[in-house]
């Protein structure tokens, strides 16, 4: 079988702590293997770098080369139809290098393809250059580019050729994740009567990490948009945990309704939650387009967001959910209204139906083995 390598600079497949990020990993692997390949993974090494420091850029950058060429004697001691012959890394940026990647690829003469990469210009001077340098290096040596964001598209053509961006719907494994939609009635009793909450009442759904940055804005958004909707018994269920769990509780302190805090919750019991619900929010601030937001509709849960990033790629507003202009309490507080005043069920209904069409892994296993067989790496 042939053999590929992986590699998430952001967050291993295996890593312990569950994000998105984590997700859209294991997906990528699986839909690896399932297009027939074996996929070996090239290092667990963490790249991203919160602060500007360029000494810790440098240290990054070493440290990546070290566990590179590691990798590439690893590879060398396999008989050769036994070695890698394309190697593929899961999302890159400014603050995430792929250090490891272009040079395990040219060392063993094989293709390189990334999967959600971003360009930043505004990135080429200044504090992050020396980590600019590297992903700009990282995207031109990519011999595809598979795109999970559309926004990512612009700023990429900038730097590497527009018949390499590969555009790629962001998926699940329905059959393992939701192979049909979840019954509805049982989880919401079992919820309502866990909780003591009124099961007659609207319920919303966010689902998110609680850390500072973005995630804290989205939540800070929701708690300001909850205020300004003034809904009649609003029920908000939360589902998440993380660093800035206080700061987030401190944020709906006095939010109208009532706000449940069900902390994190295993992949396997979000199912019945979505199914539960009857509108996911979420205002996705610099969402690249967020997994959860197709969870839910998986699960037949239609959505409201912030139009952040590739959120519109999923969410198709009016129609299996509502978008708003991102990091704006008023229009978010409006198109809550909105929302629960439409055909919340038939919204359901079409979201589960795009999801099936658009964002299961048969077509994104095919994209893969198509674009591979390309550069003249078949199973």
């Amino acid at each position: 079988m042939t053999r590929l390598l992986f590699f998430a600079p952001l967050k291993a497949p295996d890593h312990p702590t569950p994000s998105g990020d984590r997700t859209m990993g294991r997906l990528i692997v699986r839909a690896l293997k399932r297009a027939g390949f074996e996929v070996d993974l090239a290092s667990r090494l963490r790249t991203r770098i919160a602060a500007p420091s360029l000494s810790a850029q440098y240290a990054k950058r070493d440290k990546c080369f070290a566990a590179a060429d590691r990798a590439i004697a690893r590879a060398r001691r396999l008989p050769k139809a036994q070695r890698p012959r394309a190697f593929v890394t899961y999302h890159l940026y400014y603050k995430a290098v792929d250090w490891i990647g272009p040079r395990v690829a040219d060392a063993l003469e094989i293709p390189y393809l990334v999967a959600e990469a971003s360009h930043a210009p505004k990135r080429a001077t200044g504090d992050w250059a020396f980590n600019h340098e590297g992903t700009e290096a990282a995207i031109k040596r990519a011999d595809a580019i598979f795109c999970l964001n559309p926004g990512d598209k612009e700023c990429l053509a900038l730097v590497t050729q527009r018949r390499r961006l590969v555009d790629l719907p962001p998926f699940l494994d329905l059959a393992r994740f939701a192979p049909e939609v979840p019954d509805r009635d049982q989880p919401r009793a079992a919820l309502a009567k866990r909780l003591k909450i009124d099961a007659a009442a609207p319920w919303l759904l966010a689902v998110g990490m609680m850390r500072d940055g973005d995630k804290l804005a989205s939540y800070r958004v929701l708690a300001e948009a909850l205020k300004r909707a003034r809904l009649k018994r609003p029920m908000l269920l939360i589902a998440g945990d993380g660093a800035a769990r206080r700061d987030v509780q401190r944020a709906f302190a006095d939010a109208p309704g009532r706000v449940a805090f069900l902390g994190q919750i295993a992949p396997d019991r979000l199912v019945p939650l979505y199914a539960a619900a009857d509108l996911m929010v979420w205002p996705a601030i610099n969402e690249a387009f967020g997994m959860a937001l197709l969870e839910a509709q998986a699960c037949g849960l239609p959505v409201l967001a912030g139009a952040s990033g590739g959120v519109p790629g999923i969410v198709a507003d009016g129609k299996t959910g509502f978008l708003v202009a991102p990091g704006d309490a008023a229009a978010f507080a409006s198109g809550l209204k909105r929302a629960l005043a439409s055909d919340l069920v038939a919204q359901g209904r079409a979201a589960r139906r795009k999801a099936e069409r658009r964002h299961d892994i048969p077509a994104a296993s095919a994209t893969f083995a198509r674009v591979l067989a390309k550069l003249g790496v078949t199973p």
